[in-house]
């Protein structure tokens, strides 16, 4: 398993560090940045290579990555395809253009995975599919079927079912259904999850989804965790809610809690990510994309640009915070997982 664990994370965290990365390189090349090196990693080159005039590579540390435009040092600002010659409106959208195919990501993932596995129905109590040899499928309940009551517990929401049906393994529970208009009487015997001790019958509230409706509902969620996640980061701020940040240790041991649910499982969890490192890079903090923009906006108001030297000592300053919060996020993680 800790091998599935290990490759599974090296792939998730591959493709949304490329992914952003990629954001920010296609946006660079339309604006006629040149860009001159794309790098997955931090640290010495395991493997690189040559083409035109941007040096590919592969790095030691798979922790992040960065693409490095010309005119980012002040040294080439007036040179051809420098990063300060392009417009203020153009560097803003080369800076917003990783955490813009963060979301994107979110979105088609999410939308996959309304495809494959379907929609809620309308009615929020409606079985929408039975697992074949399920206890579900054993005690009559046919695809349809409406649940309002378990034990005379009057049924509202799908979650407040899964939850007294998660509660009860080897329990029998008496459901009361809507079939046809009718109402009936059905027991139904949850069985224990091996890995979990949960109980469960095997059904979903899930129906299929047609393709304009799996991209509308990818759509949907993805805002929705967005919007999640600046509240969450407003609530930390104000002290509303305790900090509760994982670092790369603590994802990578996620990655391997997910996994064991199912594959299909980690569709949801790396659109997360994704939105998670979106979100992170906008953050008006000094070395992200972030502040970046800010002081780019800054330039645009007063119409003119903020010393090169000035800001980059920001974002030097900024790094090194960056760096330092890492590392306590990762000792913390090791705590987690009881290491020390």
């Amino acid at each position: 398993m800790m091998m599935t664990t290990a490759v599974y994370s090296i792939i998730i965290f591959g493709v949304l560090i490329f992914i952003h990365e990629l954001g920010h390189f296609v946006f660079a090349k339309l604006s006629g940045v040149s860009v001159m090196d794309f790098a997955l990693g931090f640290g010495p080159k395991l493997v690189s290579f040559q083409k035109g005039e941007t040096n590919y590579s592969l790095r030691v540390v798979p922790l992040g990555g960065f693409v490095r435009m010309r005119g980012e040092d002040p040294d080439e600002a007036d040179e051809p395809g420098s990063f300060l010659k392009a417009s203020p409106l153009q560097r803003i959208g080369i800076l917003a253009a990783g955490s813009i195919m963060n979301f994107v990501l979110a979105f088609i993932l999410l939308s996959i995975l309304h495809g494959m596995v379907g929609i809620p129905g309308e009615d929020p109590n409606q079985i929408g599919e039975i697992v074949e040899g399920g206890a579900a499928e054993e005690a009559g309940l046919q695809q349809g079927d409406e649940i309002v009551e378990i034990n005379d517990t009057e049924i509202t929401e799908w979650e407040q079912l899964v939850s007294i049906i998660n509660e009860n393994p080897g329990d029998e529970l008496e459901l009361t259904i809507i079939r046809d208009g009718e109402p009936l009487e059905v027991s139904v015997v949850p069985e224990e999850e091996p890995e979990t001790g949960r109980g469960v019958i095997g059904v979903t509230n899930l129906q299929p989804a047609s393709f304009p409706q799996a991209i509308a509902h990818g759509f949907e969620q993805t805002v929705f965790f967005i919007q999640m996640l600046f509240v969450g980061l407003y609530q930390m701020i104000t002290g509303q809610v305790e900090p509760d940040v994982a670092g790369p240790v603590g994802i990578v041991h996620m990655v391997g809690e997910v996994a064991e649910t199912g594959f299909v499982n980690l569709f949801p969890f790396t659109a997360f990510l994704s939105i998670n490192l979106g979100v992170l890079n906008l953050l008006p903090i000094p070395a992200l994309d972030g502040s970046r923009i800010i002081f780019t906006v800054i330039e645009l108001v007063r119409g003119k640009p903020i010393d090169p030297n000035k800001e980059n000592f920001a974002h030097f300053i900024g790094f090194a915070f960056l760096l330092l919060l890492m590392f306590v996020i990762l000792y913390n993680d090791l705590l987690r997982l009881d290491v020390f």
